[in-house]
């Protein structure tokens, strides 16, 4: 399936200069949607890990689905004063901006093995917040799953050596 042609973008949103890549479109297509998550549980089928842990709420969408298919446990990593039980925060730099995402203390035992997954792939400031409270916790983060990558933005170099399985590039 041709998912790009499902991807609405829309021009300087949030802010001017930005190129917002707009996954809704695809989402309310039942059939590219499944598809989609379908071909996401395929590419991620040879990895061992435990747990995905995926940022709301975009996160959620990709991350949700895929560990209810292969039967791994999920990890919400949230906005502050959204978890009700004690967190770690991590704040971090975003393509227009900064944020602060949090996670349970207790989410990742030591040793626990995890693949992050997320819609998006763009400048990799998410993605690397979660790494390092992956890694507080004593996780090791194994692997990478986006459902879209903005190649042009070098996010991956912000990323451990976990292999990155990306659906779609751009």
């Amino acid at each position: 399936m041709d998912y790009k042609s499902k991807i609405r973008v829309i021009e300087d949103f949030p802010k001017e200069g930005i190129s917002f890549k707009d996954i809704t479109t695809l989402l309310k297509d039942g059939d590219a949607m499944r598809e989609a998550i379908d071909d996401c549980i395929d590419l991620v089928k040879s990895v061992d890990y435990d747990v995905i842990v995926s940022p709301e709420a975009r996160g959620f969408i990709i991350g949700m689905p895929v560990s209810y298919a292969m039967r791994k446990g999920f990890v919400p990593v949230r906005k502050p004063g959204k978890l009700p039980g004690e967190t770690l925060s991590y704040e971090y730099e975003l393509e227009y901006g900064t944020d602060v995402l949090e996670i349970h203390k207790d989410a990742i035992k030591p040793g626990t093995k995890v693949l992050i997954a997320d819609d998006l792939l763009a400048t990799g400031g998410t993605v690397k917040a979660i790494v390092e409270m992956v890694q507080q916790l004593g996780g090791e983060v194994v692997g990478y799953l986006f459902l879209m990558e903005l190649s042009f933005l070098n996010g991956r170099e912000k990323l451990s050596n976990a292999p990155v399985h990306t659906l779609i590039m751009e």
